[in-house]
C-alpha cells in the first residue's frame, strides 16, 4: 500500500533519549509504518515527500501543563502550540478547567481565558469533553479532573473541608469525568477556592484514581512561605494513597535555598527504598509567576461575584480582613506585581501596583481592589504577572531528570477570535526551552531535550504510541532546523510565532507545512479506557 508521508534524508530522534540518527520516516493511514532505512523511489510512487535535509524530526512535543481548556473551544488551529512542534495539550491543571459546571457564574472564576466568546452551555464532563470533540481541534487533548470545580459545585466558596455530604458529592462529580475519559485528578491548593480543602478530603478524592492507576497532579498550597512544607503533605498524601504524583511547576517562589530544597525532597522520594515513589515534577519557561488579580481576594470575598466587591467593601473590616489575606498575588509584595495590558484599565496596564497606587492615590492593595471593583462586568479578567526566578533557577529545575517543561498557558491564535487575547508563555514554552537548554545554556544534549518533551511526558501519563517514533505509534511528529528554532516573543510582544519549525503532521496529517498553517484540525480527544 502507498505511504501517506514519506520523510527522507532527517536526523531522527525517537524520543526515547538515544542520539539522533540518519534515515527516512513513513507514514500510512495516520501511523508509523518504518523508520531508518532508506526507501527507493519506486517503493514511494504517489505518496508526499518531505525533505528534512538539515533538520531534526522527533515525536511531536507533548505539553504536560496546558490551561487550554477553553481557548481550544473559540478556537480550536491552536497556532501557538503547532508553530512550536506541540501535538498534544493536558489541560484541567491547578485545579482550573470547564467541568463540572453546576453553578456557572462561580465556574468563571477558575478558567483560564474565560471570555463571553462561548457560552458555559454545558454541565458535565462528557458533555465538555462532547463539545471539545466537536470543535475538531488541530492538535490532541486530555484532560485532568480540576478539583477547583469539584470544590465549587459542592462546596461552593466556603473555605472549610468539605463535609461527608459533599465529600459524597465531589466523589460522584470526579467518578463521572474518570468515567468520561479524564485521565486523574488536579489540585490547586493555593488558590482561594481550594484553600479551604485539607489532606484528608484531598486524599478520599485519590481513592478513585488510585483504583484506576491515574495520575495525581497537584499546585501545592503555599508556595511563598511554607512552600516545602506543602511539596511534603503532596508526597505524603499521593504516597499513601498509591497514586502517581506529578507536581505542578515544582519550584517555590521564596529564593534559591528553596529551589535546591524542593528538588531534593522529590529526588530523594523517587529513589528512597525499594523502587522510591512514583514522582516527577514540571516547571513553566517564564521568569515570572503570571495569575488573575482576582486571586488575591479571599473564597468568601468572592460569594457575589465581582459584581459584589463594592458593596462587600463597605461594610466594616472587610476591606482589612481582605489585605490580611495571604495570596498568591500579594505574598512578593505590591511593588513586584505587574498589571498586564488589559481593557478594563489600560492606563495601568505595565505598571506594578506601587505605582498604580500612587498614580491612584491610594495604597497599593486598595488600588487593586478599586480595579476588580471596575472590572466587575469585563468580557475577560486582570492578569497579573510578578518576578520569581533566575536562569540559575531554570538550569537547577531543567536539567534535572524528573522535570519536564509545560506552557503554564492558553492555546492561542494570532488572527481570528482570539486575536486580542495573550498569555505568556503560549507562544514561546518550547522553543525557548529547546533555544535555552541546548543552544544557549548547553546543559541538555538535543536528544535530553527532545526526551524531556516527548517521550518522558507520555512515560509519566502512561500513554502508548505517543510521543515515540517507532513503527505503529501515532504519527504526532514534529520537523524543524535545530539552529534556528527558537521564540521570536518577549514581554510584552507575547503573540509573536516562534521560528524554525517547519512541518508538523498530528495523527498523520500535516499540519504545518513549510512553515505555513494548513488549517487541517486532525486532532482527538483522548480519553483514558479508550483504545486511540
Amino acid at each position: 500500500m502507498t505511504p501517506d508521508f514519506v520523510i527522507r534524508n532527517g536526523t531522527i530522534f525517537d524520543g526515547l533519549g538515544k542520539p539522533g540518527a540518519g534515515g527516512d520516516v513513513v507514514v500510512r493511514e495516520g501511523r508509523i509504518v518504518s523508520l531508518g532505512a532508506s526507501l527507493g523511489p519506486a517503493e514511494v510512487t504517489g505518496a508526499r515527500e518531505i525533505d528534512a535535509t538539515g533538520l531534526y524530526v522527533t515525536p511531536g512535543f507533548i505539553d504536560i501543563h496546558s490551561h487550554s481548556d477553553f481557548t481550544l473551544l473559540v478556537d480550536p488551529r491552536a497556532q501557538s502550540a503547532v508553530h512550536q512542534g506541540v501535538t498534544l495539550e493536558v489541560i484541567g491543571n491547578c485545579g482550573h478547567g470547564c467541568f463540572p459546571l453546576v453553578d456557572k457564574t462561580l465556574a468563571r472564576n477558575t478558567i483560564y481565558g474565560i471570555s463571553d466568546a462561548i457560552e458555559l452551555d454545558w454541565s458535565t464532563p462528557s458533555a465538555y469533553l462532547d463539545r471539545l470533540e466537536a470543535a475538531k481541534p488541530a492538535i490532541n487533548v486530555l484532560t485532568l479532573v480540576p478539583n477547583g470545580q469539584l470544590r465549587q459545585a459542592t462546596v461552593g466558596l466556603s473555605e472549610r473541608p468539605a463535609d461527608p455530604e459533599e465529600q459524597r458529592q465531589m466523589l460522584y462529580h470526579l467518578e463521572e469525568a474518570l468515567e468520561a475519559g479524564a485521565y486523574g485528578l488536579s489540585t490547586g491548593l493555593e488558590y482561594p477556592i481550594e484553600m479551604g480543602a485539607d489532606q484528608a478530603e484531598i486524599a478520599a478524592l485519590l481513592q478513585p484514581v488510585a483504583r484506576q492507576g491515574l495520575l495525581y497532579a497537584s499546585h501545592t498550597r503555599k508556595r511563598d512561605v511554607g512552600a516545602l512544607a506543602a511539596i511534603e503533605e503532596a508526597l505524603a498524601t499521593s504516597r499513601e494513597a498509591g497514586v502517581r504524583l506529578q507536581i505542578s511547576h515544582l519550584l517555590p517562589r521564596g529564593g534559591r535555598v528553596d529551589c535546591e530544597a524542593s528538588i531534593e525532597m522529590v529526588n530523594d522520594a523517587r529513589h528512597r527504598g525499594h523502587g522510591g515513589q512514583d514522582v516527577a515534577f514540571d516547571m513553566h519557561t517564564r521568569d515570572f509567576s503570571l495569575t488573575f488579580l482576582h486571586a488575591m481576594l479571599p473564597p468568601w470575598a468572592l460569594q457575589g461575584g465581582l459584581s459584589g466587591l463594592a458593596a462587600l467593601l463597605e461594610a466594616a473590616g472587610n476591606r482589612d480582613r481582605i489585605h490580611k489575606h495571604p495570596s498568591i498575588v500579594t505574598a512578593g509584595g505590591w511593588e513586584r506585581v505587574t498589571l498586564l495590558d488589559n481593557d478594563v484599565a489600560p492606563e495601568y496596564a505595565r505598571q506594578n501596583f506601587s505605582s498604580i497606587g500612587q498614580r491612584m492615590d491610594l495604597p497599593p492593595g486598595d488600588a487593586a481592589l478599586a480595579l476588580l471593583c471596575r472590572s466587575a462586568n469585563a468580557a475577560q479578567p486582570l492578569m497579573i504577572i510578578r518576578p520569581v526566578y533566575a536562569a540559575a533557577d531554570q538550569d537547577l529545575a531543567f536539567a534535572h531528570d524528573l522535570c519536564m517543561p509545560g506552557s503554564d498557558a492558553t492555546a492561542l491564535c494570532p488572527d481570528g477570535p482570539l486575536e486580542g487575547s495573550a498569555f505568556h508563555g503560549a507562544y514561546s514554552w518550547a522553543a525557548w526551552f529547546y533555544r535555552f537548554t541546548v543552544l544557549e545554556r548547553g546543559f541538555l544534549s538535543p536528544e535530553a531535550a527532545v526526551h524531556k518533551l516527548t517521550g518522558q511526558p507520555a512515560d509519566v501519563l502512561n500513554l502508548t504510541n505517543r510521543g515515540v517514533l517507532a513503527p505503529g505509534a501515532w504519527a504526532d511528529i514534529a520537523i524543524f532546523d535545530p539552529d534556528a528554532f527558537g521564540e521570536t516573543a518577549a514581554l510584552w510582544q507575547p503573540n509573536q510565532i516562534a521560528s524554525g519549525m517547519k512541518f508538523v503532521l498530528v495523527n498523520g496529517a500535516l499540519v504545518l507545512d513549510h512553515g505555513e498553517n494548513t488549517n487541517t484540525r486532525p486532532g482527538q480527544v483522548l480519553r483514558q479506557g479508550q483504545s486511540i
